[in-house]
This record gives structure tokens, C-alpha cells and sequence, in this order.
């Protein structure tokens, strides 16, 4: 095998993170290559609603104590599932949460909302540069409560918000029938967020920055990140076209991150959140015009290309285990009493996975004690919302820019 020598900084991923940092490298003039074992945006990327959250103000999907882990471990509730076999590698995974202060924590809106306050801006100027705007739209995206309490207990959330100045308005079902007529009024109240953008196919715009980064000179290539190893002068790894070497390397692999790091002494208390989807044909002329959230069940319609995507809770299971749909199964009636799904368009169920560290926050910069080493990994459930903001705040750090938003509440040393 040759070795290749012309490159300056691998990227390992190339999922909508490891893309977006590849591109704003290679706008600071950086020789980069792109190292995935499949094509760009075929993973996490693929599988989410598509939502540009403004709203990062707590995070979600995991149970904040252990009487929380108790009640969600019966699998009574279809928002989360767990595979008790999983349970024992959770349980240390929460006690790292609250020994953290936990997810709700002051600190989480703090070091969150700058990031999402820059993501739409930053989505968007790649969309205009890779010809993706078509995919934008910015109808903002709702959240339905079918009980009173339901709604009820997210106040502090929406004040939380209002605190930053992100904007909620509360819908009566009535109210929200004039501009989502063919959602059910089954539910109490409804909670729009007007300053949240979506897209339709965010697998395809991943594609679309891949395709710009490609066309500007970039190298995209299979390869086996598990062969990550440094070398003399900076990182190796082991490619279909041999072995490339550069003198840096940033390890955006997600849920896989672990895996790559793990070997080279860098631990972090991480887990992984399953989760499925399935798109569906609307019924008759039935149309939804932007995602919504039945927050009391927990699952998510939004509106794609293929069709409606209906999106699962968080499945707590072995990143490797073998589909268990059974939470898509569970839902979907609960679905078609919200909104007329029709049948199943493709053939087969969609399982992603979320990488998810243990104060709701994701590493973006050095990897310690190993120089020439980035880290852009655990951004839970808004990868697709931050990959371009994180991919800008890698490159700073790497070419010694000051970062638009501050890096220190994502250092990987915090932990």
C-alpha cells in the first residue's frame, strides 16, 4: 500500500459534523480528506426530523434519576424502552450525570443556546454554497400536550427560552387548526416554536455539502477509522486508495467515536440513544406542513420527501444489537389518532443511533495529551443541527482563530 502525504487533516466521519468540518478546513486552505466506511450522510445523519432546534435550552431523552430509570425500565411508556441487559452499563452512565449537576443543570442552557443561535446561519450559508436552499423551510416546528399537566410541566422550559430570547406561542387546538387543519384536536394545547427552521431530507443535504466539499478539491474516502493510529508527524489510517497520513486528524464518528478513542487512552462517560423511523403516505389530501412532537407519547412526525417520517423515543440497548421496532409499533396508532397516516411507503424500519455524553453536551476541540488530535463527537439529538457550527469551531481551534462561541464548556477535559 502507498502512503499518501499530501494531505493536511483527516476527518473521520462523514456524517453531517465530519462534512461540515471538512468543508470550513478546507475553506482556511487546508488539503482534507473525508474517511467514512460508507458514503456521506448514510448514518445519524439520515435518520432524524430534520429540525434546526433554536430551542437548546434542556436536554432530552434521558432519565435525570434513578427513579426516573425505574419507572421508564418496565417499558411501560413508549417515549423511551430499554433492554434490561443494557441497564447495568446505564447505571454508572446516570451517576456520571449527577455527579455533573445532570442535564438540566444551569450550565447546559449556558453553554447550548449560543450554539444554537449560530446553527441556522451556519446551515444556511453552506445550503447557499452547496445549491441545498431548497431543502430549508422555516415554518417553525410544534409541540402538542393531549394532557393539561403535560403542558403544564413545560413552563419552565418556555421560560427558560424567553429568558434568551427564543420565542414559544402557546395554541389552542382551535387556533392551531387554521394553519395545521388536518392535525387532530386530541390534545390540550400546543406550543409552536416560530424561530425554528427545518429541512425535508436531512440524509440529502448532508449529500449536498459532501458534493460541494468534493467539487472544491476535497478527497473522499472508505476506510477503516478503527485503523486511526498516530505516526511520526501526525495520524495514520488505513483507506481503500492505502494508507493516508496528515498531520492532524478530528475524530467525528459519533456513536462509533468511542471506539476510535477508547484505544488511544481517551475515555469519556458516553452512551448511545437508538432510535427508529418509517415513512408513512399521508391519507386522501391530508398535509402537514411542519413536525410536530405528541410530547405526552413521544414521537415526532415530520414532513419529508419520501413521505411523513414518524421517529421514535430513545431505545436504551447495545449500540450493535439487532432491530427491536417495537416502539414504532406502539405509536403509530397513537400517529393516525393525531394525524391520517396512511400506509407504509418503504420497505423496511430505520434504526439510528445518538451519541450522548453524560452532561448533555458534546466535545468539540484538542483531544488532550494527543497533539495534532480534534474531537467533534456527542451531540445527542441536535448532530444535525450543530454539524455546521461544530465543523467552523473545529477548524478555529485547529488553525488558531479565535471560535465564534466558546470552546471551554465543550472541552474534552471537562470531564
Amino acid at each position: 500500500m502507498t502512503v499518501q502525504n499530501n494531505i493536511d487533516v483527516l476527518v473521520l466521519g462523514a456524517g453531517i459534523v465530519g462534512v461540515s468540518a471538512g468543508l470550513h478546513l478546507q475553506r482556511r486552505g487546508l488539503s482534507v480528506a473525508l474517511v467514512d466506511r460508507r458514503d456521506p450522510g448514510e448514518e445519524t445523519s439520515y435518520g432524524n426530523a430534520g429540525i434546526i432546534v433554536r430551542e437548546t435550552v434542556e436536554a432530552h431523552g434521558l432519565p435525570e434519576t434513578f427513579a426516573d430509570l425505574f419507572s421508564y425500565a418496565l417499558n411501560l411508556k413508549p417515549e423511551a424502552r430499554y433492554d434490561w441487559r443494557f441497564l447495568p452499563r446505564l447505571i454508572p452512565f446516570l451517576a456520571a450525570m449527577r455527579r455533573l449537576g445532570g442535564t438540566g443543570h444551569d450550565a447546559y442552557p449556558k453553554a447550548m443556546v449560543p450554539l444554537g443561535a449560530a446553527a441556522l446561519g451556519e446551515h444556511e450559508a453552506l445550503m447557499r454554497a452547496a445549491g441545498a436552499g431548497d431543502y430549508l423551510r422555516k415554518e417553525g416546528w410544534l409541540r402538542v400536550f393531549r394532557s393539561r399537566k403535560g403542558f403544564e410541566a413545560t413552563a419552565p422550559m418556555r421560560e427558560a427560552a424567553a429568558h434568551y430570547g427564543i420565542e414559544s406561542q402557546v395554541l389552542t387546538p382551535e387556533a392551531l387548526s387554521e394553519i395545521e387543519p388536518h392535525i387532530a384536536p386530541v390534545f390540550h394545547r400546543a406550543v409552536m416554536w416560530p424561530g425554528t427552521a427545518t429541512v425535508s431530507d436531512p440524509g440529502a443535504v448532508t449529500k449536498a455539502y459532501a458534493r460541494h466539499f468534493s467539487a472544491n478539491g476535497g478527497a473522499v474516502l472508505r476506510g477503516d477509522a478503527l485503523s486511526l493510529r498516530p505516526v511520526s508527524g501526525g495520524w495514520q489510517v488505513t483507506t481503500a486508495d492505502g494508507e493516508i497520513s496528515a498531520p492532524r486528524a478530528v475524530v467525528a464518528l459519533g456513536p462509533w467515536s468511542p471506539d476510535v478513542l477508547e484505544p488511544l487512552g481517551l475515555s469519556f462517560p458516553f452512551i448511545v440513544e437508538r432510535g427508529y423511523h418509517r415513512h408513512f403516505a399521508p391519507r386522501g389530501n391530508a398535509v402537514l406542513g411542519r413536525p410536530v412532537l405528541d410530547a405526552d407519547i413521544g414521537y415526532v412526525l415530520a414532513p419529508m420527501t419520501a413521505g411523513i417520517r414518524l421517529t421514535t423515543g430513545v431505545e436504551f440497548a447495545d449500540r450493535d444489537a439487532p432491530k427491536t421496532p417495537v416502539q414504532l409499533a406502539r405509536v403509530l396508532p397513537k400517529a393516525r389518532e393525531l394525524f391520517p397516516l396512511g400506509e407504509a411507503v418503504d420497505d423496511d424500519v430505520w434504526l439510528g443511533c445518538r451519541p450522548t455524553l453524560a452532561d448533555g453536551r458534546p466535545i468539540i476541540g484538542p483531544a488532550p495529551g494527543r497533539d495534532g488530535l480534534f474531537l467533534a463527537f456527542g451531540h445527542a439529538h441536535l448532530g444535525f443541527t450543530l454539524g455546521p457550527i461544530t465543523g467552523r469551531l473545529v477548524a478555529e481551534a485547529m488553525t488558531g482563530e479565535t471560535p465564534a462561541v466558546d470552546l471551554a464548556p465543550f472541552a474534552a477535559d471537562r470531564f
